[in-house]
Parts: structure tokens; sequence; C-alpha cells
């Protein structure tokens, strides 16, 4: 598994990353990721259950992406590949760089490739136009893609002008049990409506700074929780200043993944204002926990939860402000619907999404090409070409100098030279995990 975004940095690509990979190797597989360095998080790290993590040096350019080098990273990934002898390089997330870089390098090396988006692009502005073409040329050598929902698998092969029978979707999921209804957290006296999400504009933080003066001028009982951090974070305090709204709108900033569970169920609203979303995984976390939940209608959003549990709104303020309101009477009557129950929620959310079935999904891909035999050169660079007048002719030097650049490293360290990784002992490692929880509980 290769991308620019995991762990410790929060967001629905690391989420699926961490979870979809545990449960791979609860399934008897070996996987491990690669990401850029963190901070002094660098080098290899093992996770629970024996998760290898390769941290790699890069130079970060944006929003934790790493900067392009297109040829720069092909050694350490060659080690690694090698070393770890992997047979699959699954990349995720068209704005990692390490994703693209990795499967260019994996296809120099004659492995497999997936790659699984989890983000919709535009096709009018200057950076999606970019980023599109970039994603053909990654995109026209991968053996599989997978997309998290229906919208965001028609926006993929539309821009990298896929086969759409090369595209699977797969959802994302969440672990049910982390997100469990507690309706002892809420305070009877105030309607509370939460926000989890980075402080971006993408994430539509313009229509909740003009939306949630006007929801507590229209209801005193009303008030926000406001978690995560981001460019947009001063614009929220601004506006809490201007309105005099300290009592009533509460920042929390960066909030950690063990502290999610506990943010949501102090609320009885959920609120997501995304103006671009392809999954959204917040939002069920949100009707996990048992709040009704409020949301743009926007990208795969209204695939993911069913009609009764979400009430949509178009991306603008007046139609936000509506939708709250009726979300607002909802609570109040929601005593009265055993089936708007909490405990109902989270049942229905445990059966709909798990990810135990997302691996399995996962898996059958994998299925589906480990056998594909190996197409010649000649036929990457035809793929290659085809991307366009001139871009074509660009990828097919690219992926040239790439191939001759593997040609050269197994010279200078050939395969045999390189020591391979030894298997984690994870029957040990369990059976220390036992022994523990033996001595917590006999300690308790």
């Amino acid at each position: 598994m290769v991308s620019d975004f995991f762990y410790p940095s929060m967001g629905g690509v690391e989420s699926h990353l961490y979870n979809n990979s545990q449960c791979l190797m609860q399934r008897g597989h070996k996987v491990v990721i690669v990401t850029h360095s963190y901070g002094n998080r660098q080098g290899v790290r093992y996770l629970a259950g024996g998760l290898k993590v390769y941290y790699m040096p890069a130079v970060i350019v944006y929003s934790n992406a790493s900067l392009p080098t297109f040829f720069g990273t092909f050694p350490i990934f060659r080690q690694i590949f090698i070393r770890e002898q992997i047979d699959i390089v699954h990349g995720h997330q068209a704005f990692s760089t390490f994703c693209h870089e990795a499967i260019l390098h994996a296809r120099s090396l004659g492995l497999k490739t997936v790659f699984t988006d989890h983000s919709l692009l535009g096709f009018a502005d200057a950076s999606g136009i970019l980023l599109n073409k970039l994603l053909k040329f990654t995109l026209s050598d991968v053996h599989h893609a997978i997309c998290v929902s229906h919208t965001s698998k028609e926006n993929t092969v539309l821009r990298a002008a896929l086969d759409p029978q090369q595209v699977s979707v797969i959802p994302n999921a969440i672990i049910a049990e982390q997100f469990e209804p507690d309706v002892g957290a809420r305070d009877p006296h105030w309607i509370t409506i939460v926000v989890l999400s980075r402080l971006v504009y993408r994430k539509g933080i313009d229509l909740l700074v003009v939306a949630v003066p006007r929801i507590c001028q229209l209801y005193p009982r009303v008030r926000f929780v406001i978690g995560g951090d981001g460019p947009k974070r001063i614009d929220l305090e601004q506006m809490r200043e201007r309105f005099m709204l300290q009592d009533r709108v509460e920042l929390l900033g960066s909030v950690k993944a063990v502290d999610v569970r506990s943010v949501l169920v102090r609320g009885d609203i959920f609120l997501n204002t995304s103006l671009t979303e392809a999954f959204c995984i917040a939002i069920v976390e949100a009707a996990s926990c048992g709040l009704l939940v409020v949301s743009t209608k926007v990208g795969g959003i209204p695939e993911v939860l069913p009609r009764y549990m979400i009430t949509f709104a178009l991306p603008e303020e007046d139609a936000i402000v509506e939708a709250l309101a009726l979300a607002i009477a909802g609570v109040d009557d929601r005593p009265n619907h055993p089936e708007l129950s909490p405990a109902r929620f989270h049942s229905q959310v445990k059966k709909m999404y798990s990810w135990h079935n997302v691996a399995e999904r996962t898996e059958r891909v994998y299925g589906q090409i480990v056998d594909i035999e190996e197409p010649p050169l000649i036929e990457r660079f035809r793929r290659y070409y085809g991307c366009g007048l001139v871009a074509g002719k660009i990828f097919c030097v690219i992926a040239a100098i790439d191939f001759l650049f593997g040609a050269v490293l197994a010279w200078l360290w050939p395969k045999e030279s390189i020591e391979l990784a030894q298997p984690f002992a994870s029957d040990k490692y369990q059976r220390i995990v036992n022994e523990n929880r033996a001595r917590s509980r006999q300690g308790l």
C-alpha cells in the first residue's frame, strides 16, 4: 500500500489504508505500507498486528503531498519491493506523489498494480486539468482501479478515459463497535450540532461561517461543537468574535482518532458542508453514534446513508439553514419515532459497513490481476502514447527512462544481493498480547 497520506495524519484515506490493511492481514496476506516521513517519525515502524510501515524521507510541498521527483524514489522503492517480496503495489489517492511514482516504478519492475481513487476532481480549473492528465498517465498502465462510490467511478472513468469494466466500486467503512451511541452524553438543555472536518475550502467552511450565526439567531437552544484544524479556522474564530458566540460555538481544534466518538456522542445533529466528496466517512461515523445527519448533496454522499438518516441541502447558505431547521425540529420529535432511535441507527450502519467486507472485495480484485500475463514493453509505450498528442510522447520518454534506470539499478544492486526482510513473528506477538490481557484482567 503506497500513499502520501497515512498516520499520524488524520483523514479518510489514512483510515482506509490502516483498517483495510489490518483486515487483509487477518485474511492471511502480508501487507506493507509505504509513506513519507512525518516529523521525527522516520524509518520503519510496526503498528498493531505487525503492520509494517516505511516512513521514507521526502520534501513536503503542500497539504502532506510530497515533492515530485519522477525517478528519485526508484532506488528505495526497488529495495522495499525486493526486500518485502512484493507481488502487488496498491496506490491510494490521486493527490499522492508517492502513489504515482510507486506505480510507475512497479510497472518498470514487472509488478502488478492497483489504484484506489478517494476524491472527485473537476474538468475546468487548471489544477484539475493537470492532475487529470497525470492520472491518465498513471492509470494507462495499471491492472485495475477501485473507487469508493459510483459517482467517483464515473468521475474517474471520464478523467482517465478508462474502460468501466476495469474499475470496481468498493466503499469505505467504519469499525461500528468504536462508534456506539451514548444518549447520556448529550446535554438535554441544548440541541448540539457537531462538525468534524478539515477546515479547508473544499469542506465548505465558508458556508459554515455564514450559516452558524443565522441558526444561533433563530434557535436560542442551539449550540455548535466544531472539531478540526486548517487554514479556515481563523474565519470561524472571527465569526465567533464578531457575533459574540463564544458561549455557543466551541472550537476544539485538531481531534485525535480515539476522541472522535466522545465528540460525536455530545451532539444531536451532525453537519457536513462539503463542496465535493467522493464518500465521506464522517457522516457514517456520526450516524453510527446515533446523530441525525445534515449534509450537502454533492458527489457520492447520496449513496452513503438511507434517506431517513440524512437531510440533504444544496451547497448554498439558505438551503443549509433550511435543512438544519428541519433537523432541529426532528430532534424534538425523535422520541415519538422508535425507528429513528440512536440504537436503530447504529444497528443499521453496523450491517451496512464493515472493513472485513471491504477487505474481501479488495482481495477479489487482487485475485483477478495476479495471474494476468505481463505485456511487452512496446505495449506499455502504446498505452502511454495514446494519452495525448504531446503528453503521450512525454509519457513514453518518462517510461523509457524509468525502465532503463531500473536496468542500471539491477546492475548496481543485483536482486540476489538485497537481503530479504524477516517475516513478522505474528504467533509470538499474539501470545504476548494474550498474556498482557490476562495480566490486566487479574490486576482489575
